[in-house]
């Protein structure tokens, strides 16, 4: 970074350790001390207050009611707010109409996720579960954000009550975060390089992401192709019977699941485990969050103690399984391997079930079950209007085109060897995600903590 850039031409000590040498007539308070850096925390009165005061269910779409979840995920600025409200909630919620430029705080939910108010096309006011911080002339809305971006700002802004579920940053704790900042010019400079430098690295990121996108994809077809048509391109093919699944190969056996798997619900008795039950190690207590890209890891694996493992009838776990998420984000499939897991058995919470196949099935019904066609149709038969769920009954139906049991080991390998090779590939993406990512983070700490000095910065044409 400092070969690129130079530096300023004196430096101080903070009196920080974690920040270091600062640039001559830098400041470093925090937002509620120094030179009256925060005019106010505007706020409408508590949640239930603001309920009982406002009506979103009206015909008069007077002005726009921004909530944190209409807000742009890290980028700067927001989207534009999917409620409404009438022209007298509008005036109830008069302390915190949007204007722009003004800088935006979650209390809950995403807790201390930060955004940039820019210019409104219209009336806009705001939800309770954000603080709106109105900076004052000698603060730029853009550098804060910026500053509380980096690698610097970022750790001091993570407060959280952490003697609630829920969990909440308050008022005094987003004021005692500390904050670094030059004269009003100089962060405006600031800010100016960072919006052309780090557009330049986000174009690069999203380039990475679409190719990672489409290569999913491919990914995705290639299994699709091969789980329904097979590999050899000359084979004889009959009708399925089954209108999704269309032609198969003539050799091939259309079977529903549950007449070659065994579909095991979990134990949903009293004895299943509550919050207060789970253990630091013991026996594994499976859920949806330890499935990610089809692989089932340890990864915030929860443990139950092997007396309550003792208790429960059903839902236990044995290498070769098949574990599928049935409630909420449905169809994800991994499997169960002890090696992987660390443990030989484990057990299943409420929003899984346990597909076990018969012997030399698991490869290939878990390569089913990355196949688009697995996918669209479990969302079809799913049922629930709010949640999505599957029952067992449900997913025993599903249809699957199966291989000879002569082809079926070369055939998984077959198919895996292709995959590997588009794995590799979006690897290697993901890994110049990571360092573009690891660049832009690094390029924002380096310009607002004075270790690069970026005044004399011109965009060009590049």
């Amino acid at each position: 970074m400092s070969g690129r850039y130079q530096a300023y031409p004196e430096y101080k000590d903070s009196g920080v350790e974690w920040l270091g040498k600062i640039p001559n007539n830098w400041m470093f308070a925090d937002l509620r001390r120094g030179i009256k850096l925060l005019t106010d925390f505007e706020a409408n009165g508590s949640f239930a207050e603001v309920k009982n005061n406002v009506n979103l269910d009206t015909e008069e779409k007077y002005a726009w009611y921004l909530r944190a979840t209409d807000l742009e995920n890290n980028r700067l600025g927001i989207v534009e707010g999917n409620r409404t409200c009438d022209r007298n909630a509008y005036n109830y919620l008069s302390k915190t109409k949007l204007f722009g430029g003004e800088f935006l705080v979650a209390k809950r939910g995403e807790i201390g996720k930060i955004y940039v108010v820019p210019e409104l096309p219209s009336k806009t006011t705001l939800a309770p579960n954000l603080y709106l911080i109105r900076l004052n002339e000698h603060l730029n809305s853009k550098f804060v954000y910026y500053w509380y971006s980096s690698s610097y700002g970022n750790p001091e802004l993570i407060l959280a009550d952490k003697s609630t579920t829920i969990g909440a940053l308050y008022k005094d704790d987003v004021k005692s975060c500390k904050i670094l900042f030059p004269n009003i010019n100089d962060q405006e400079k600031i800010v100016n390089f960072l919006d052309h430098e780090t557009a330049k690295i986000d174009t690069l990121i999203e380039k990475q992401q679409q190719l990672i996108k489409l290569l999913k994809e491919k990914r995705q077809a290639v299994i699709s192709h091969a789980v329904t048509k097979g590999l050899n391109p000359n084979v004889k093919m009959k009708d399925s019977g089954i209108e999704w699944l269309g032609e198969v190969p003539e050799h091939w056996k259309v079977k529903p699941l549950k007449c070659v798997c065994n579909l095991i619900d979990g134990d949903r008795s009293s004895v299943y485990p509550n919050e207060s039950e789970l253990v630091d190690d013991g026996i594994p207590f499976v859920s949806s969050k330890n499935i990610v890209n089809y692989k089932l890891t340890k990864n915030n694996l929860n443990y139950i103690t092997e007396q309550k493992f003792a208790k429960l009838s059903r839902g236990k776990l044995v290498a070769g399984d098949l574990v599928i998420t049935v409630r909420g984000t449905i169809g994800h499939v991994g499997i169960f391997d002890p090696v992987i897991i660390g443990c030989e058995t484990g057990f299943i919470n409420a929003q899984m079930m346990i597909i076990r196949p018969s012997k030399g099935l698991t490869d290939y019904i878990q390569l089913v079950s990355e196949s688009s066609l697995w996918q669209s149709q479990l969302e079809v038969l799913a049922y629930g209007s709010t949640v999505k769920q599957l029952s067992n009954e449900v997913l025993g139906n599903i249809s699957i085109a199966i291989p000879s049991f002569d082809e079926l080991s070369n055939f998984v390998n077959d198919v895996k060897k292709c995959c590997e090779k588009i794995e590799h590939l979006i690897f290697r993406a993901q890994s110049a995600v990571e360092l573009l990512q690891e660049r832009r983070t690094a390029l924002i700490s380096a310009a607002v903590t004075g270790k690069i000095d970026v005044r004399n910065f011109k965009a060009t044409g590049d």
